[in-house]
């Protein structure tokens, strides 16, 4: 795993260096229970890019005469570019695919409403999920198996591998990536600056993160110096950066097994930490905040710390927050000790294709996923977001990792893009060198989040609790009831 995480992290630092010349989703939420996975405001196409492989192999068909209706992601109500853009895509779309009916859908994937969808067959043609889900969702026959496709797709080299080896399941394809994150802390300078506490360096470490966080807290004012996330997911997901940062593992293969590992002597000393920011009232009052609450509270001045993929938070502080790019800085995760690693949990956002659907309507849920993608009708409509958020004083915060290869000539040209404007947020190169992607669990993450989220709930709520008792229990339950289920070849 660490092997793994190191290969990672190499190539992870020198793609983050090229975004760093730009400085959104959730919107990246960037979390692993409320993914947006929304299209990326670098991504548009022109009527020209018709499908490579359109009428031959893999069940080409010819855009012009193909017939079918689809239902794709539509992003939500508050992501009012994105919409527009989404909007522009299915108008260009339906250019080069005339009888292909687009359908709007509004539902946001959720791990406990999959397996509904699927059953009542309501899951849209094209629906959004995240990095953890692509063995669970193979697995279960809720993405279709789309190899031939991707085969067929003439860019499919291009794509950026940090992020398609996520979906790629005993050699086969079940997802399309869109972008990628590190979960970093984001600070908001100015609340530090303005109660005098002094900005940590960047290659900071847990003691940091508490002394920062004791500084700039007030809970008589309901503000608080870091808003780790207590509900959902989230919170287990939130929770595993420093149990990463301390060294530990969240499970292990062993004998054709998989074995719990978090409970160990690191994912103790993970929730330690975890009690210590409890007992110094430094967490919210009211600490049961889901990504969208913490974030919520960043942006409003509530809390000066937020862990996330930098981007939602970012995004929300400058655009929602009315702060200033001075005002926020992007950090690693904290190293549990000085010399450390600042290691943060590596994800994603994916398309996956609705196995019910037919042929015909794959095809066309496929191409409409990559419609967008590598084309210079795809940058131009960047640039034009971009002087249009800028018009209306707004920022553009691009995704950590972007779904094509970084050091592809599709990468050097969006590079050239943001550095015109002054608006696209600039992630430092100092940043860049310190963060370390980790990939999450291959195996039940989900179930392993939702367990440690209930020992947070413990440990924000009660005094005197037993750590490693939790932890053990923790592990005892999601062993016997998810891993133990699990045979590997």
């Amino acid at each position: 795993m660490r092997k793994i995480s190191t290969v990672i992290a190499c190539l992870l630092v020198f793609s983050l260096v090229l975004a760093a010349c730009g400085g959104n989703d959730k919107n990246n939420t960037s979390s692993p229970s409320a993914s947006s996975a929304s299209p990326s405001a670098s991504q548009s196409s022109s009527p020209s890019d018709t499908p490579s492989d359109s009428g031959s192999g893999s069940g080409g068909f010819d855009p012009a005469t193909l017939k079918a209706t689809i239902s794709i992601y539509y992003p939500t109500p508050d992501q009012v570019e994105k919409r527009a853009l989404e909007d522009d895509r299915i108008k260009r779309f339906n250019e080069v695919f005339p009888n292909v009916e687009v359908v709007k859908s509004d539902w946001q994937y959720n791990p406990n409403e999959i397996g509904i969808k699927m059953g009542a067959n309501e899951a849209p043609t094209l629906f959004n999920t995240y990095a953890t889900e692509g063995k669970f969702l193979a697995e279960k026959g809720w993405a279709a198996d789309i190899t031939e496709l991707f085969n067929a797709y003439d860019k499919k080299d291009q794509l950026n591998p940090i992020l398609l080896n996520q979906f790629n399941i005993n050699g086969k394809i079940f997802g399309i990536p869109q972008q990628g994150y590190v979960v970093g802390t984001v600070v908001n300078k100015k609340m530090l600056e303005d109660k005098g506490v002094a900005v940590p360096p960047l290659n900071w470490t847990w003691d940091d993160v508490l002394s920062t966080a004791q500084g700039v807290a007030d809970p008589g004012k309901g503000i608080s110096g870091i808003a780790p996330m207590g509900k959902g997911n989230e919170a287990g997901w939130n929770w595993t950066n420093f149990l990463f940062e301390a060294g530990g593992e969240i499970q292990a293969v062993e004998g054709g097994k998989v074995v719990a590992k978090f409970n160990s002597e690191a994912g103790l000393k993970a929730l330690e930490f975890y009690s210590k920011l409890k007992e110094a009232n430094v967490i919210p009052a009211d600490w049961a905040l889901g990504w969208g609450d913490a974030v919520g509270a960043f942006a409003q001045g509530r809390t000066a710390m937020v862990i996330a993929g930098p981007d939602g938070p970012v995004d929300q502080g400058l655009n929602q927050g009315g702060l200033r790019p001075e005002d926020i800085v992007v950090y690693p995760m904290p190293a549990a000790t000085a010399g450390g690693k600042h290691t943060g949990v590596l994800g994603g956002d994916f398309l996956v294709i609705n196995p019910n659907a037919t042929p015909e309507e794959q095809y066309a849920a496929f191409h409409y996923a990559v419609f967008d993608y590598f084309t210079d009708k795809g940058l131009e409509s960047l640039e034009a977001n971009i002087q249009s958020r800028k018009a209306e004083n707004k920022y553009f915060v691009p995704p950590v990792i972007q779904y094509f290869s970084q050091d592809s000539e599709y990468g050097q040209k969006l590079k050239d893009i943001y550095a015109k404007y002054d608006n696209v947020y600039q992630y430092s190169d100092e940043l860049m060198s310190l963060l370390d992607g980790k990939p999450e669990a291959q195996f039940n993450t989900q179930e392993y989040y939702a367990a440690m989220t209930n020992v947070i709930q413990e440990v924000f709520s009660k005094k005197g609790v037993d750590l490693k008792a939790q932890l053990d229990a923790a592990a005892k339950t999601v062993q016997e009831q998810f891993f133990d289920n699990i045979k590997v070849e």
